[in-house]
C-alpha cells in the first residue's frame, strides 16, 4: 500500500513528531536499479516528482513505510520537507532557488527521528552468506558508534548486495530525538555509512532491484533486527560544530602578498574537488566555489580564473565542465558568509 500524506495517518498512543517525504517519479520511469545477470543498470534520470509528507512515530511506523516502498520503483524519500507541503506535483529537489532557470527552492532541511544509514565498504566474512541478512547487519553494525550496536533497525539489502564482495545494506534506526543531518555527519565522521543521504535534497532509494532476464539471487531483501527500540544520540552540545577560529590576518587587499594568498586558496580548493569522492564532488565542489567567492568579491581572483579552475577540477574528478562552471556562477551569487582574514576589504 502506498503511503500515504500525513493527514490521513495516525498512531493510536504515540505522538508524531517526524515525517518523511515521498517522491514519485512519471509513469515508465524507474528509481531502482535493473539486474541483467550479474550487470548493475543504473537508476533513470527524472527532474521532477510528486511529493508528499507522511507522519512517522515509531520505528514499526517507519518499517511499515519502507516495506511498504520495496516493490514500486517509482518511489523514493528524501530527509526535506516540503516547503509549500504536505503535498506538491512536478517539483524539482531543491534546497536554493536556481539561479538559471529561476526555479523556486521546495525542500527545506529538517531534524529527523529516524536515520538511512547506507554501508558499504565492509568485507563480508566468508562464514556469513550474503542471503543472511540478519547476519550481514549484524556485522555492520559493530563498525557504529557504540549506541547503534544493540539497537533494533530495519535492513534493507541494496542492489549490489550479493553481487558485489563487500556488505551493501542499507539500515533504518529510530533516534532518541531528533538529529540534524549536519549533527549526524559531525557523529558518524568515520564509519562506513555514506554521509550523502544525509542531506535533504538527496535521493534515498527505497526499491528493490527491478530484474531483467534473471532471478533475484536473495530470498529476502527486508528484515528487522531486534533490539532497543532507539538509538540514543548524543546531546546537542556534544554534537555541536567546533567554534570558529578567528581568522589569521593578511596584508590589504592590494599587496602582492594577498594575492599569493587567493591563489593558494584556489590551488588548494581545486585538489579537494580532483579529490573528492564520487558521492561528494557535487557538494565539494560547491563549497570549494562558495568559499573562492569571497576571494572574487574582494578582488583577489578574476571571476574567470575561479570558474576555469573549479570547471576543470570537476571534469577530472568525473564530471562535466558545465556543471563545474555552474556551480562556480551560483556560487558567486551565494558566496560563504564566513568572513575573510583581516585586511581583506
Amino acid at each position: 500500500m502506498t503511503p500515504q500524506p500525513h493527514h490521513a495517518r495516525a498512531y493510536a498512543g504515540a505522538p508524531i513528531d517526524d515525517t518523511i517525504t515521498v517522491l514519485r517519479c512519471a509513469r515508465g520511469l524507474r528509481l531502482a536499479k535493473m539486474i541483467r545477470s550479474t550487470e548493475l543498470v543504473d537508476y533513470d534520470s527524472t527532474r521532477t516528482f510528486d511529493a508528499w509528507e507522511v507522519d512517522v512515530a515509531t520505528l514499526d511506523g517507519l518499517c511499515g513505510i519502507i516495506s511498504g516502498l520495496i516493490d514500486r520503483p517509482r518511489f523514493c524519500i528524501v530527509r526535506g520537507a516540503l516547503i509549500d507541503g504536505p503535498k506538491a506535483t512536478k517539483i524539482r529537489r531543491l534546497v536554493h532557488a536556481d539561479p538559471q532557470t529561476g526555479d523556486a527552492a521546495t525542500l527545506r532541511d529538517v531534524p529527523h527521528r529516524w536515520v538511512a544509514l547506507d554501508i558499504e565498504g565492509i568485507s563480508r566474512p566468508d562464514g556469513i552468506d550474503a542471503a543472511d541478512l540478519t547476519a550481514c547487519a549484524s556485522h555492520a553494525v559493530q563498525r557504529l558508534p557504540v549506541a547503534f550496536r544493540d539497537a533494533a533497525c530495519l535492513v534493507q539489502a541494496t542492489a549490489g548486495h550479493g553481487i558485489k564482495p563487500d556488505l551493501r545494506l542499507r539500515l533504518w534506526f529510530w533516534l532518541s530525538r531528533l538529529t540534524t543531518g549536519a549533527e549526524l555527519n559531525r557523529w558518524l565522521r568515520g564509519a562506513p555509512a555514506d554521509a550523502s543521504i544525509f542531506r535533504p535534497a538527496q535521493i534515498i532509494y527505497t526499491a528493490a532491484p527491478v530484474f531483467d532476464d534473471c532471478e533475484d539471487h536473495l530470498p529476502v531483501r527486508i528484515v528487522r533486527l531486534a533490539g532497543s527500540e532507539s538509538v540514543m544520540v548524543p546531546s546537542p552540545a556534544a554534537l555541536a560544530p567546533p567554534p570558529r577560529q578567528a581568522p589569521k590576518p593578511l596584508p590589504a587587499a592590494d599587496s602582492p602578498r594577498a594575492s599569493a594568498y587567493a591563489w593558494a586558496a584556489l590551488r588548494n580548493a581545486v585538489v579537494k574537488v580532483r579529490n573528492a569522492p564520487i558521492n561528494s564532488r557535487h557538494p565539494e565542489c560547491l563549497a570549494q566555489s562558495r568559499n573562492l567567492a569571497r576571494f572574487v568579491n574582494a578582488g583577489l581572483l578574476s571571476e574567470k580564473d575561479m570558474k576555469d579552475a573549479m570547471s576543470d577540477a570537476i571534469f577530472e574528478a568525473g564530471k562535466t565542465r558545465e556543471e563545474g562552471e555552474a556551480i562556480a556562477v551560483y556560487a558567486l551569487s551565494h558566496p560563504s558568509t564566513s568572513p575573510l582574514p583581516e585586511g581583506i576589504r
